[in-house]
């Protein structure tokens, strides 16, 4: 089955994969543009529950848009939300390896002004999804797509929420805070390597002073990655799955929009 939708220029397709008929998920691939570039996202939801509801945008690790970051949003999908994986890359560009996904995410975090363009793209598809409350935005990313939610929320994002799974926190300029719509749940790895300390502080201190609602969840013992099976569970290398701060940003998260929403 296919679908259009029309975004002023940009047209979308559809292509809903429905799950079968006694399970009520229904996911698909939607192809849409920023600028002349074509991206592939990921939308799901759960047709049990009816009427406008809000939107949650999911975005992706440094490998690009994958199985981790659908499975994601088919989890908010079940917990009534139309989730939307954005597609940070481009249609089919994918890591096969770190020293892609380095390079690639590399250039669009070394250019702001991208990854915002990119990621407000990726917003308006899911804002104008016909069930999508558009006043009740949200957008979570995790490591690469946490840095990009945190971003998208300083670019004036129309978003009432924003959570970071073990994202880096550094943004080229800290006045942009004031930027910040919603209210900010950042949930880090207490011994992440990646993010320095003085990279903590300086965002406490962005949000502080910019009057953020922000809140800063930092779980012992968890490094980079700790949401993600697929990181292994080896702490020295710096990235390593931890199943308790895992299900306990997990549970965060769901308090967080059970107030924000």
């Amino acid at each position: 089955m296919k679908r259009f939708f029309s975004l002023g220029l940009t047209v979308l397709t559809f292509l809903a994969l429905c799950a079968p008929a006694e399970a009520k998920l229904k996911t698909g691939d939607v192809i849409y543009k920023q600028g002349d570039k074509v991206f592939e996202g990921f939308i799901a939801y759960d047709d049990r529950f009816t009427g406008k509801r809000p939107g949650v945008l999911v975005v992706h690790e440094w490998f690009g848009l994958g199985d981790y970051a659908k499975q994601r949003a088919k989890q908010l999908a079940e917990l009534g939300y139309i989730a939307f994986a954005a597609d940070m890359y481009g249609k089919g560009v994918r890591a096969k390896n770190g020293e892609e996904a380095s390079k690639l995410a590399t250039e669009v975090k070394g250019d702001r002004a991208l990854m915002r363009a990119r990621a407000n793209a990726a917003l308006g598809v899911l804002s104008k999804y016909p069930q999508v409350d558009s006043g009740k935005l949200a957008a979570i990313g995790y490591c690469f797509g946490g840095t990009t939610a945190l971003e998208l929320a300083r670019s004036g994002a129309p978003l009432v929420g924003i959570v970071s799974f073990h994202g880096a926190l550094d943004t080229p300029n800290l006045q942009d805070a004031k930027q910040v719509k919603g209210k900010v749940l950042v949930l880090h790895g207490g011994d992440d390597p990646y993010v320095p300390q003085k990279d903590v502080d300086t965002f406490q201190s962005e949000m502080r002073q910019a009057g953020v609602d922000w809140q800063f969840v930092s779980y012992g013992g968890a490094v980079h990655s700790f949401t993600n099976p697929a990181a292994g569970n080896d702490n020295s290398k710096g990235a390593a799955y931890n199943e308790k701060a895992d299900h306990r940003s997990w549970e965060a998260m769901k308090a967080f929009f059970g107030e924000i929403f």
